[in-house]
Formats: C-alpha cells, sequence, structure tokens
C-alpha cells in the first residue's frame, strides 16, 4: 500500500551506497545529493567509513530510524537487510532496484515473496524488485540519468519495465515535457501499476494532482482493478495513455469457436483500454507524442487548419489528420481574401495556410488572428515553423507562445528545425512550452485522441432475463458444449430472438417433426466442430424425400449424434459471440457475418456487461458499417435489433459466468429482424 514514507520521507537510507558512480548504488546516491533532497540522508557499506562524504554504517544495526530504504545489493542479502530495517529500524517503504528475484529463477521467487511478507507483516510498501526506483519532487530515487524536470503539473509515469521508463523520459524532455512522478515497479512483487494507479485514484485532488498519467505495461495481473482506477480518475477529468507491450495467441490457437479464434489476450486489453477511456499507443514515440497532446488545450473539433511556410510538411501532416478522420476545411470567401493581401505574393490562405519561407513573424501573428477570430470553420491550429538557416526565428516562436496563452482555440506547435533552430527551441520550452519535431507522429496521435471514447457508464443497464431458467440449465449440466435444446432454452430465457428449430436422432422422428415447419429447411449435423468441413450442413431441402436421403447421408458422419433442422431463412450474415478471457471477464466480439469473419476478422469487442451505447458502437466501428446501413439499393439491417441481441448476450454472460465461449453465427439480419439461425455454448465449472 502506498504510504508517506514512500511518496515524501523525512529520511531516506541507500544500502550499497558506494562512491563509485558507475554503479547502481553510488548513483543512486549521487542522484539523491544532486536532487537536493531535504531530509536525512544516510549509507551502508561494510567496506567504507565514508561514502560520497556520508557517514557509512557498516553494520545496519547500527543505521537509525529511517522512513526509506533503498535496496542495491545482491539479492541473496536482501532478506535479512529487509528484516532488520523492517522490524528494528521502522522503515516502512523500500525500493530494491537490485535483480536476480522472480524474473531469474525459482529459487529468486521464494526469495522475492519471503521479503513482501516482511514488509506485508509492518504494512509497508515495496517498489520492485529489479526495477529503476521512484522519482518525485521530493527525491530522485533512482540510479539512471536523465532526470526530467519535476513539476506537480507535469504527468505521473508508471512503468513495469525500467529500461524504457528511461528511453520514454529521454524522448520527452527534449520536447518541454515534465513529470510529475516516476515509479518503475519491476517486477510488481507487492506494488504493481494497478496499485500506484488506484492510490492516484484515491488521493486525487482537483486542481492539486496532475492530470495526466502514462502507462508502460509487459502484463496486465488485475485487469479490472486497472479498469476501475482508470475510468474513475478519466471521469474526473485526467487523460491515460498507455503502451501494453507483448501479447498471445495461445488461447486463440486453441479455441474451438469463431469467437474463440477471434478473441485473444491483446484483443482483451483493447477492450479493457476502450472501456476505461484510455489511449491505446503501440511504442515510445507514439506514447510522447500523444502525451505532448495530452498537455495542450483539448481540441473541441475536428476542423484543423494548417499554418505553413514549408508545402512538404503541410501536405503530409494533411494526409495524417484527414486518414485519421479529421478535416482540413478550405477557406475562402472575402476574409480569406483580407488575410492574403497581408502576405507576400505567392501566399495561400485556401488551408492548409503556406506563407511562404521568407514569412515573417508579424505575418504569423496575422494569420494564427484570424484562424482565432474571423475563420468559424477553424476549430484548432498546428503551426509548422522551422528555419532554413538564414535567420535566427526568436520572433516567430515568442509569437507561438504569445498566442498560445490568449487563443481560445488549441495551438499545436510543429518546430522541426531542431539543430539549426535549436537556440530558439530551448528558449521555447523555458516558458513552459511543449513543442511536435515531426507533424506526421502529430496527426496520427491527434487523431487518435480525439476518437478515443469516454469511459463506459459506472451502472451499466442490462435487459431482464430469466435468471432462474439461465441457472437451472447452468447448474444441471457438465462442462462442455451444451446439447442444442439447451442452447435454445439459454437464448430462449435471455429474450434473444432465434430460428424455430428441431433437433431428430432418428429419421422417423425427423419427418414428423418436420411438419411443425415448412419447407425448405436447413439441416445440420449435430456433434462435429466444424460442421461445414465435413459436409454437414445442407441448404434448401425442399421435400420429404431429400429429407430422407441427406438424413441417411448425415447421421453416419462421424461424431454426428443427430441432425438439426431450422427452416430456410434469408437476410445478410451477422455473428455475435463471447469468449471469456482470464482476469479481464467476457469478452464480447460482433460483426459481420461470412467472409468479413472468416477472412477480414472484421469484428469489434467490449467487455461484459456491455451497455446499449456500447453495442451500438460496436456496430458503427466495423469496417463493414457501410453494409448494415444499406449501400446501392440494397436495404440494411436493423441495427437496434442488432444492439439488443448483443446486450441480452452480455446480460446472459452475467447470469452465467460459466460461459467459456459462446457463438452466435451465423445471425441472418433483415431491415425488420435480426435471427440467432446458429449458436454453440461452451461452460466450465
Amino acid at each position: 500500500m502506498i504510504n508517506q514514507q514512500l511518496l515524501n520521507p523525512k529520511s531516506i537510507a541507500v544500502i550499497g551506497g558506494s562512491d563509485d558512480v558507475h554503479k547502481p548504488g553510488g548513483k543512486i546516491l549521487l542522484n539523491l545529493i544532486k536532487g537536493n533532497f531535504k531530509g536525512k540522508l544516510y549509507v551502508s557499506n561494510p567496506k567504507n567509513d565514508n561514502v560520497q562524504g556520508l557517514k557509512s554504517y557498516k553494520d545496519l544495526n547500527e543505521l537509525p530510524e529511517t522512513d526509506l530504504a533503498i535496496l542495491a545489493i545482491p539479492a541473496k542479502f536482501c532478506v535479512d537487510a529487509v528484516k532488520i530495517l523492517a522490524n528494528e529500524k521502522n522503515t516502512k517503504a523500500f525500493i530494491i532496484i537490485s535483480a536476480g528475484f522472480s524474473e531469474t529463477s525459482e529459487e529468486g521467487a521464494i526469495i522475492e515473496q519471503e521479503i513482501v511478507d516482511i514488509i506485508n507483516s509492518v504494512n509497508g510498501v515495496l517498489i520492485g524488485p529489479n526495477g529503476i526506483g521512484v522519482l518525485t519532487p521530493n527525491y530522485h530515487g533512482v540510479f539512471t540519468s536523465p532526470i526530467p524536470k519535476l513539476y506537480p503539473q507535469g504527468f505521473d509515469f508508471i512503468s513495469g519495465s525500467g529500461a524504457t521508463a528511461v528511453f520514454i523520459m529521454e524522448l520527452g524532455i527534449p520536447n518541454g515535457l515534465t513529470f510529475a512522478s516516476v515509479y518503475s515497479v519491476g517486477n510488481s512483487a507487492q506494488t504493481g501499476v494497478e496499485e500506484i494507479l488506484e492510490y492516484l485514484d484515491n488521493n486525487y485532488e482537483e486542481g492539486v494532482s496532475p492530470k495526466v498519467k502514462l502507462l508502460y505495461l509487459e502484463q496486465i495481473d488485475k485487469p479490472q482493478k486497472l479498469l476501475k482506477h482508470a475510468s474513475s480518475l478519466i471521469r474526473k477529468g485526467c487523460k491515460i495513455a498507455a503502451v501494453k507491450a507483448g501479447s498471445s495467441d495461445a488461447g486463440s490457437r486453441a479455441a474451438s469457436s469463431h469467437t474463440g479464434a477471434l478473441a485473444s489476450s491483446d484483443v482483451a486489453v483493447d477492450a479493457l483500454f476502450k472501456k476505461a477511456g484510455i489511449v491505446r499507443c503501440y511504442g515510445r514515440q507514439e506514447l510522447i507524442t500523444v502525451a505532448s497532446v495530452f498537455m495542450h488545450p483539448e481540441l473541441k473539433g475536428k476542423n484543423i487548419g494548417i499554418i505553413t511556410h514549408a508545402g512538404g510538411p503541410a501536405v503530409m501532416l494533411t494526409d495524417a489528420l484527414e486518414k485519421g478522420g479529421l478535416n482540413i476545411p478550405e477557406i475562402e470567401g472575402k476574409k480569406a481574401d483580407n488575410l492574403l493581401e497581408k502576405l507576400y505574393p505567392g501566399s495561400s490562405v485556401a488551408n492548409p495556410i503556406d506563407f511562404l519561407a521568407t514569412g515573417s513573424a508579424e505575418q504569423l501573428a496575422d494569420i494564427i488572428d484570424y484562424c482565432e477570430n474571423e475563420f468559424k470553420e477553424i476549430d484548432a491550429m498546428a503551426v509548422i515553423f522551422g528555419t532554413p538557416g538564414l535567420s535566427k526565428v526568436f520572433d516567430a516562436y515568442d509569437v507561438i507562445d504569445e498566442k498560445m496563452k490568449t487563443c481560445k482555440k488549441s495551438i499545436y506547435p510543429i518546430l522541426p528545425s531542431l539543430n539549426e533552430a535549436k537556440e530558439e527551441i530551448e528558449a521555447f520550452i523555458s516558458k513552459n512550452r511543449i513543442f511536435f519535431p515531426e507533424e506526421v507522429l502529430l496527426g496520427n496521435a491527434l487523431s487518435k485522441v480525439f476518437y478515443t471514447q469516454k469511459p463506459a457508464e459506472l451502472n451499466t443497464q442490462l435487459p431482464e432475463v430469466n435468471t432462474k431458467t439461465i441457472r437451472n440449465i447452468i447448474d444441471t449440466s457438465d462442462s462442455g458444449y451444451l446439447e442444442p435444446e439447451k442452447v435454445q432454452q439459454l437464448l430462449d430465457a435471455s429474450g434473444i430472438n432465434r430460428a424455430k428449430e428441431f433437433v431428430s436422432e432418428t429419421l422417423e422422428d425427423a419427418l414428423q417433426k418436420v411438419k411443425e415447419i415448412s419447407f425448405p429447411v436447413v439441416m445440420k449435423v449435430v456433434g462435429p466442430v466444424h460442421k461445414s468441413d465435413v459436409g454437414g450442413v445442407v441448404l434448401n431441402v425442399k421435400n420429404e424425400e431429400q429429407l430422407s436421403k441427406e438424413f441417411k447421408r448425415m447421421i453416419q458422419i462421424k461424431d454426428t449424434t443427430a441432425i438439426l433442422m431450422q427452416p430456410m431463412l434469408s437476410g445478410t450474415e451477422l455473428f455475435a459471440g463471447a469468449k471469456y478471457e482470464d482476469k479481464f471477464g467476457h469478452l464480447v466480439l460482433a460483426g459481420m457475418g461470412g467472409i468479413f469473419i472468416e477472412v477480414f476478422k472484421d469484428v469489434s469487442s467490449v467487455l461484459s456487461p456491455v451497455s446499449k451505447k456500447e453495442a451500438e458502437k460496436m456496430i458503427k466501428s466495423l469496417k463493414s458499417y457501410k453494409l448494415i446501413e444499406g449501400t446501392r439499393g440494397q436495404e440494411g439491417i436493423n441495427q437496434e435489433k442488432f444492439a439488443d441481441i448483443i446486450i441480452r448476450l452480455s446480460a446472459l454472460l452475467e447470469a452465467a459466468p460459466e460461459i467459456k465461449e459462446l457463438d452466435l453465427n451465423p445471425l441472418l439480419g433483415t431491415s425488420e429482424d435480426v435471427i440467432a439461425v446458429d449458436a454453440r455454448i461452451r461452460i466450465e465449472k
């Protein structure tokens, strides 16, 4: 549990401190000294009387009481050190930067757990082991460099990888990004990304706490905790971006249903981030660019004015923004003509507004004023201003800074001349400004931030289902795939519209039951997993003679136990399904059926429970949505009925968490209805 001894210690002891600043124990002590830690600083080294000008306590038993201990000693010595510190020195916070624990061997894992047990026994907190440490405005408890500027209104950064944390800071610092805190959780033996986020949420104070959080995750051990506290922080006005590295498709390779094959742990991560409102990034540079967007005023509309004195970057930015779904509206009319008169011949105000390489700071100010006050079609401005090296551009960067202070519309400065305008950029950053060195990265990040959904509703309203019937079926069934009759009963109890169907084990029974539904019918084998692959599906059976012939053939197919019959229906093939993902819960998927699921894998996913609003967004986010809407004279699909099936499917999952895989494939959709034609449900108890 995060405590004040970790966040604002009055005393810190470096165990394993050294005079050699090329060793972790030496560098971490140096960083604490250079960082002007205002509390008492102790060091323990068994071989030295003094270390970096501080008295060294050779015997830990002689060390004064200390709030925080930072351990930079071999793993095998850590248990004894932690025992003394926790039980005799009243230490309640520990940062262990040493490696050699659970990440290397079973023996290391045992040592790690013993340390956790000792720290838990005194209600202490452990960061690590196997990380770079912790950075706060109060102390620099890391053995690495660079040390970024630490301001309360910078951003909180939590990383599962120490090296990646360093690389991300190295990328962000030159752009002007500042940090409020950095936590490198390493092995997360006791405290992981989720616990730190929980603390930041529970102790959030409007106007005081940082608004931006960045996460780098290599694993998500507690997805529900991450979802709860990330979405809570975002509802409070915070912004969160995260990189989740690594994904596994082992689970999907082993799956026996369409849903299982499409779902994976990475799809579940995507769904979690979407439900929480987290902006997902796929690399360090994208994370830093999104963070830079976060630190500017929020984009209120999707119409961007591009102001440039270089045509190429403006074209590339235009492409990136429009590809991401933002607009570059054309600017024309009398006001545009008036602005053009203030610029040099050859300039253009059509948008991008290009005022040439020779354009002046005064002209830049005029353009920004017109975009702010006169061009109502513009919601925000991207200003590209570098230098060919002919002259200094301090005046232009001063204009950008002043306009960012006074304009209500967001201004995103793109300053590409990292070498030729190095002095000017440093002066710009010194005014607490953040810039973008590359226009396409900005365009991609701006679009991604703008279109990231807000967190899902706190209390999802699901439709009523017959829970008693659902529970009775589940409780009286064995693990595995349910018989078709039980699947039908579950769909009926959930209110999911399905095609009328019958299952027969004998030809005589089939001929009798077919009288209750009219020809033509569809026949499917019961038993084999992939029916089509074994000739187990026959369409458009028109009479009893054909039915008899096909029944005799199909009943002999390997693993077949019965034949299912349904009326022959028409409509557009759709798909809905669910898979239980360990720790995450149920992942609900939906999309077009047929080739769209088999080949293009055009599906969208949401973690259950799924609200009506989320179901509607799932449908609209499909690449094939135009077909659902209806195109080229083809009638569309009843989206309300499709969404209703998705949320009723979610309600079934909430009532029966034992369901591990579920397929409604195909659903047949028309403008009037959506009907489940085939369904498979597998449970594990």
